[in-house]
């Protein structure tokens, strides 16, 4: 089986970190909760529903920059559906430097053949152009990702799409913890 990943709040449990982050430039007026649950939507969609100038979003990535890899937790269980995959890859928005950081901290960076990520200018999901290139050089079988923007494109590469933490209508198999992965993902 060939599993094309999204990686924030998929992979790695980034959100709370990157709502923290958020809160500590809009300040106490914007709730935490609210923070996450517009960043789950989308990082452009926050932004705008924010109202987050650009001198914010800057620092906003500043801070995202300077903040530790270990901040950033892979999610219990994954590890395993790595390593029973035939292939792993990622596309991502995040930059390859800042996921590569993630990734060695966790000895992660072995389970992917290959990797998309912002630095390889395709357009933002859910245009699916990266998902196509992906399939063409990997078969994908599988996709997961926590937001519908990153199971949309699947449905262009005719691949089985998995929500994580996320019920919203539209995939094919709905997991809120790896270890039902075996259980609940048949293709």
């Amino acid at each position: 089986m060939n599993i094309l990943w999204d990686f924030d709040g998929t992979l790695f449990d980034t959100y709370p970190v990157y709502s923290k982050l958020m809160s500590q430039i809009l300040g106490p007026e914007i709730r935490e909760d609210e923070i996450y649950a517009q960043l789950k939507i989308s990082f452009t969609h926050a932004f705008d529903y924010l109202d987050v100038s650009e001198t914010q979003a800057r620092r906003f990535f500043s801070l995202f920059r300077e903040t530790p890899a270990q901040a950033f937790r892979p999610f219990r269980d994954v590890e395993k559906v790595l390593n029973f995959a035939d292939e792993n890859v990622i596309m991502t928005h995040n930059n390859r430097t800042d996921l590569f950081k993630i990734l060695k901290l966790y000895g992660f960076e072995k389970y992917f053949a290959d990797v998309v990520t912002s630095d390889d200018h395709f357009p933002r999901k859910p245009d699916p152009a990266s998902y196509i290139y992906l399939n063409e050089k990997h078969a994908i079988d599988l996709v997961v990702g926590d937001r519908l923007l990153d199971i949309i494109p699947a449905k262009a590469i005719g691949a089985k799409t998995c929500l994580f933490q996320n019920k919203e209508p539209g995939a094919d198999f709905y997991l809120d913890d790896y270890q039902d992965f075996f259980i609940t993902v048949r293709l």
